[in-house]
């Protein structure tokens, strides 16, 4: 496990670039990242201003623990090279780049961000978001060891699919696997997408479960309520916590004694579950540190 997918990523929020008041009201979020947005909530002629107010606030060093994030214009746009040499130059810890649909769009992406002098902490963070990028996840998330996660973008897809906007997602259900499958194999963070409507907090909590379930690290979201739940649901359990710390110890014990078989509650407890149960406690840690 990689430093970079120790750190929490449970609550991924988008605010506006160009809205300085969203901008301040974010320094007092309990949120484990910020993206912060330069793209769908910015109007064209607001490109400009958003950018240095961006970049500006990246600088600061006002939002404490939070993850800084930029999501720049995709790279058919005209706003994507001064959006991403300006990311580069401010060190957010990642830049966002919308509809990523090649290893080379990734290649190209950490070439321009290193020509601009991005610092080493500043890492890609790549949005898959069309059938060919599905089909494509683990090519785009092994291009390139900068590339630390991948950002399922919902909405896009479901456009792009000519699906529909349902309960339980099951126009999206095949894509999702196949993103995740691709994103494991070659060991990257994956989020999950957002949910548009802000007034179903049901609904809301019943994705973030289905996403955790899935084997999401985290979700992305749009707005302050959806928060609390996001962080709640996609933290490790008091009950995980405490199985881990059994299995450990059991694993402990087993080996200090020479047993090759071991049982916790009257399972079996194999390699791969001491291994789950370190990834459990070092997210429980990450988190209590943060």
């Amino acid at each position: 496990m990689t430093d970079a997918t120790l750190r929490p990523r449970r609550s991924v929020l988008y605010m506006p670039g160009a809205n300085e008041r969203a901008l301040e009201k974010a320094k007092a979020l309990d949120v484990d990242a910020l993206i912060l947005d330069l793209e769908d909530s910015v109007s064209p002629d607001s490109k400009a201003e958003a950018r240095d107010r961006v970049c500006a606030a990246v600088q600061s060093g006002a939002y404490g623990h939070r993850e800084l994030v930029i999501r720049t214009n995709g790279i058919d746009t005209k706003w994507h090279a001064d959006d991403l040499a300006a990311a580069a130059q401010a060190g957010p810890d990642g830049i966002l780049v919308p509809k990523v649909n090649s290893a080379a769009e990734v290649q190209q992406i950490e070439a321009a961000m290193e020509k601009a002098g991005a610092p080493e902490s500043t890492r890609i963070w790549a949005m898959v978001e069309t059938p060919i990028a599905i089909r494509k996840v683990h090519e785009i998330a092994a291009a390139s060891e900068r590339l630390a996660v991948l950002v399922t973008g919902t909405n896009d897809l479901v456009a792009e699919l000519r699906a529909a906007h349902v309960r339980g997602r099951t126009p999206l259900l095949t894509a999702l696997s196949q993103a995740l499958l691709g994103a494991r194999e070659a060991g990257k963070v994956i989020l999950d997408g957002v949910y548009n409507d802000v007034r179903d907090a049901e609904g809301f909590e019943a994705e973030c479960e289905q996403g955790r379930d899935f084997g999401f690290d985290g979700k992305t979201i749009i707005h302050p309520s959806q928060i609390e739940p996001t962080n709640r649901i996609f933290a490790p359990s008091p009950e995980a916590i405490e199985h881990a710390h059994a299995v450990i110890d059991a694993f402990r014990a087993a080996t200090a004694q020479g047993k090759g078989v071991l049982t916790v509650n009257g399972k079996m407890i194999e390699n791969l579950h001491v291994r789950d149960a370190e990834r459990i406690l070092a997210l429980a840690e990450a988190i209590q540190r943060d």
